[in-house]
C-alpha cells in the first residue's frame, strides 16, 4: 500500500470502524417517514374526512331537531294564547243594556276562575265606557266608569276583533300582556284582559333537547318572556341585550341552526321559530359540546388509532433498518477503501436482492476507477504541453494523432529582450519571480486560444497552432494569439520597469510544413515540431525588438485582408541562402484588436493600452543575424 493510501486509510479509519450506527439511524428515519406516510396519513385523512362528513350530517340533524322543538313550542304557545282568546270571547256574547252590569260581572268572575293566566278583565260597552272590572289583585267594581274609547286596546279590538298588546313587566319582573277581544256585534262591547305570562313557563320547561339543551321565548325587543329558569324571567330587562343579539344572529340565518354564543356566553347550536299572532320568537339551543359529542368521541378513537399506527411504523422501520445495516456497513467500508486508493478491494453480499446487485455494481465501479485513473494520468501528461480542452480532445479521439506526422503548422516564438543582462545583475528570487509572472501570463493566453505550448526554454516559449488538432484559419488564430501575448507581457513589463528591470518582449511567427509528434524517453515525453518553419519563427523572434511581432511572407499573405501588417523589406536571415521578405504587425492594429476585445467583453490585462503606447516598435532598430 502506498503512503498516500496509508494516510487516507488513517484519515477514514474512525468512519470505517463505526458506520453501522450512522447508517441505521439514517435508514430508520427514512423508513419511518415512508411507513408513517403509508399507514398514518391514510388514518389521518380518513379521520378528518369522516369527521367532516359527520359534522355536516350532524348539522343537518341538529337543524331539523332544533327547528322541530322550536316549532312545537311556538305551536303550543299559540294554542295557549288562542285558548285564552276564545275564553275571553265568551264574556262578550251579549249586548249591554242599562242597569244590567251584574250579569256581565258574573261572567267575568267565572272567566277568572276558568283561566288562571288572566289577572284582571275590564268589560267595555259599545260607547267605550267601562261597565265592569274584575281582578285577582284589586277591588272589583261595577257601573259606568272612565271612558276607554281612545285606549289602544279598545281601538285595536274594534279594528281587528282581537288585539295583542306588547309584553310588559309588572314591578319590572313578572311578564304580562294585554289582550282585547271584541264581540261579534258592536253592542256586545269589548273585553280587555291582563294575562300573566309566567304560566307559559310550563310549556317551555317541558321541552328537553338532550341533557343540556333548552328553549325560551323572547319578544321583539329581546326581553325574556319564558325560560326554563324562571328566575331569569323575573329579572325583567336584565340580559335582554344578550337575548336580542342571539335572536339577531339566528335571524340572519333565516331561522336555520347556527353555531354562536348563547345567553350564558358558551358556544351553542341554536334555531328559532316565530309565533305568528303575538310576534314572539321561540329559540331552541343545545351546547356545542353536547351537540357534537359523538364527533369528538370519533376523533379521539381515530387519534388512538393514529398513535398505534405511528408506533407500528416506528417498530417496523427499526427492524428494516437493523436488517440492512450489515450490507450497508460493507458498502461504506468499501467506499472508504476505494477513497484511500485500494482499487483492488471488493465486497461480497449474498442477499439475492437489490443490495447484491448494488455490490456487483460497486465492484464494477472499482474496476472502472482503475481504468479511469490511468486515463486521467494520460490526460495530465498531455496537459503539460497542450491546452486542457485540446488534451481532452486528444484523449477522447485517438492518441495516435500525437505520433510523428507531417502537417502544416504555424510556429510562434516569444522571447524576453535583454533578459541575459537582467539575470546577471538580479538575485535568484527576483529572477524566479519575474519568470513565474511571465510564464503564468503566457500560459493563460495559450490556453484561451486552445494552442499547443511545446515548452519553456529559459526566457523563451514555443507555441504551435494547428497541431495536434487541426483548426480553421490557423494563421489568423496565431496572429491574434501573438497580439494577446504581447498585450499580456507588456502589462508585466510596465511593472518590471517600475522596479528598474530593463526587459522587453519580441515575437516571431512563421507558417509551413513541419514534422510534429512526441519525442523523449520513458518518464519524460514532449510534443514538438521539427522543420524549416520552426527555425524561421525562431530567427524572426530573435530579430524582433521589444513590442514587435514579425511575420514571414506566408502568414502575412494569408492575413493581409484581416490584419494590418507592414513590410520590413527583404532581409537576409541566418541559415537561409537567399534573403526573405519580412513583415510586422502594425502597432495600430494591435491596439485596435485590443479595443475590440474590450467591446466583446473579453478580459484585458490592466495596463495593456499603456504598454502598447509605450512600446510602439520601429521597423529597423534591431540588427539581423548574419
Amino acid at each position: 500500500m502506498t503512503s498516500a493510501a496509508l494516510e487516507a486509510n488513517m484519515r477514514y479509519g474512525d468512519r470505517v470502524n463505526s458506520p453501522a450506527t450512522r447508517a441505521r439511524r439514517s435508514l430508520f428515519l427514512k423508513y419511518f417517514f415512508t411507513l408513517f406516510v403509508a399507514v398514518v396519513v391514510p388514518l389521518v385523512l380518513g379521520a378528518v374526512s369522516g369527521a367532516w362528513f359527520d359534522y355536516r350530517e350532524q348539522r343537518v340533524h341538529l337543524n331539523e331537531l332544533l327547528q322541530a322543538e322550536a316549532r312545537s313550542a311556538a305551536d303550543r304557545i299559540q294554542t295557549f294564547i288562542d285558548g285564552i282568546r276564545d275564553q275571553i270571547g265568551w264574556v262578550v256574547q251579549f249586548p249591554w243594556t242599562e242597569d244590567e252590569d251584574d250579569p256581565h260581572k258574573i261572567d267575568g268572575e267565572r272567566l277568572l276562575k276558568q283561566v288562571p293566566a288572566i289577572v284582571s278583565i275590564t268589560l267595555v260597552d259599545q260607547t267605550g265606557a267601562e261597565r265592569a272590572f274584575v281582578s285577582r289583585l284589586g277591588l272589583n267594581r261595577v257601573g259606568r266608569g272612565m271612558n276607554l274609547a281612545e285606549d289602544p286596546a279598545v281601538v285595536g279590538a274594534r279594528a281587528n276583533k282581537v288585539w295583542y298588546g306588547p309584553v310588559l313587566y309588572r314591578r319590572d319582573s313578572e311578564p304580562y300582556m294585554v289582550m282585547a277581544v271584541a264581540g261579534n256585534r258592536a253592542a256586545d262591547g269589548i273585553a280587555v284582559a291582563d294575562i300573566n305570562l309566567k304560566l307559559i313557563w310550563d310549556v317551555i320547561a317541558a321541552i328537553k333537547i338532550g341533557d343540556a339543551g333548552r328553549a325560551f321565548v323572547i319578544d321583539d325587543s329581546g326581553r325574556l318572556i319564558a325560560h326554563p329558569d324562571i328566575s331569569l324571567v323575573l329579572r325583567g330587562d336584565a340580559g335582554s341585550t344578550a337575548f336580542n343579539r342571539l335572536k339577531s344572529t339566528i335571524a340572519a340565518a333565516h331561522g336555520s341552526a347556527v353555531v354562536t354564543t348563547g345567553d350564558e356566553g358558551k358556544a351553542v347550536v341554536a334555531a328559532s321559530v316565530r309565533a305568528a299572532n303575538v310576534g314572539w320568537t321561540v329559540i331552541a339551543q343545545q351546547p356545542v359540546s353536547e351537540a357534537f359529542a359523538s364527533i369528538r368521541a370519533a376523533l379521539w378513537r381515530a387519534l388512538a388509532l393514529i398513535v398505534v399506527g405511528a408506533l407500528c411504523a416506528a417498530a417496523l422501520a427499526y427492524w428494516l433498518a437493523h436488517r440492512l445495516s450489515g450490507p450497508i456497513r460493507q458498502l461504506e467500508e468499501g467506499v472508504h477503501r476505494i477513497g484511500a486508493g485500494q482499487f483492488d478491494h471488493r465486497i461480497r453480499i449474498s442477499s439475492g436482492d437489490e443490495l447484491e446487485q448494488l455490490a456487483d455494481s460497486f465492484n464494477e465501479m472499482a474496476e472502472e476507477l482503475t481504468v479511469s485513473r490511468e486515463k486521467s494520468e494520460r490526460i495530465n501528461r498531455l496537459k503539460r504541453f497542450l491546452a486542457p480542452q485540446v488534451a481532452e480532445l486528444v484523449e477522447q479521439f485517438d492518441e495516435r494523432m500525437l505520433e510523428g506526422q507531417r502537417r502544416e503548422v504555424v510556429a510562434i516564438f516569444g522571447d524576453l529582450r535583454d533578459f541575459t543582462a537582467f539575470s546577471a545583475q538580479a538575485g535568484p528570487d527576483v529572477i524566479m519571480a519575474v519568470l513565474s509572472e511571465y510564464y503564468e501570463a503566457i500560459g493563460a493566453v495559450v490556453t484561451r486560444h486552445e494552442a499547443t505550448l511545446t515548452g519553456f526554454g529559459g526566457d523563451g516559449v514555443m507555441v504551435l497552432v494547428n497541431a495536434p488538432i487541426a483548426r480553421p484559419n490557423p494563421e489568423l488564430r496565431a496572429i491574434r494569439l501573438a497580439i494577446d501575448m504581447q498585450a499580456a507581457v507588456q502589462s508585466l513589463i510596465l511593472g518590471w520597469r517600475a522596479k528598474g528591470h530593463a526587459i522587453g518582449f519580441g515575437v516571431g511567427i512563421a507558417m509551413g510544413q513541419a514534422i510534429v509528434g512526441t519525442v523523449g524517453y520513458e518518464g519524460r515525453i514532449d510534443y514538438t515540431a521539427i522543420g524549416n518553419v520552426v527555425n524561421l519563427a525562431s530567427r524572426l523572434c530573435g530579430a524582433a525588438s521589444d513590442g514587435q511581432i514579425l511575420l514571414d511572407s506566408v502568414v502575412a499573405e494569408a492575413v493581409k485582408d484581416r490584419i494590418a501588417v507592414g513590410s520590413l523589406g527583404v532581409r537576409r536571415v541566418k541559415g537561409y541562402d537567399h534573403p526573405l521578405q519580412i513583415f510586422i504587425v502594425a502597432p495600430s492594429h494591435a491596439r485596435q484588436s485590443h479595443s475590440q476585445d474590450r467591446k466583446a467583453g473579453r478580459r484585458v490585462p490592466a495596463g495593456d493600452d499603456e504598454a502598447r503606447r509605450s512600446s510602439e516598435p520601429q521597423f529597423s532598430e534591431r540588427a539581423w543575424p548574419a
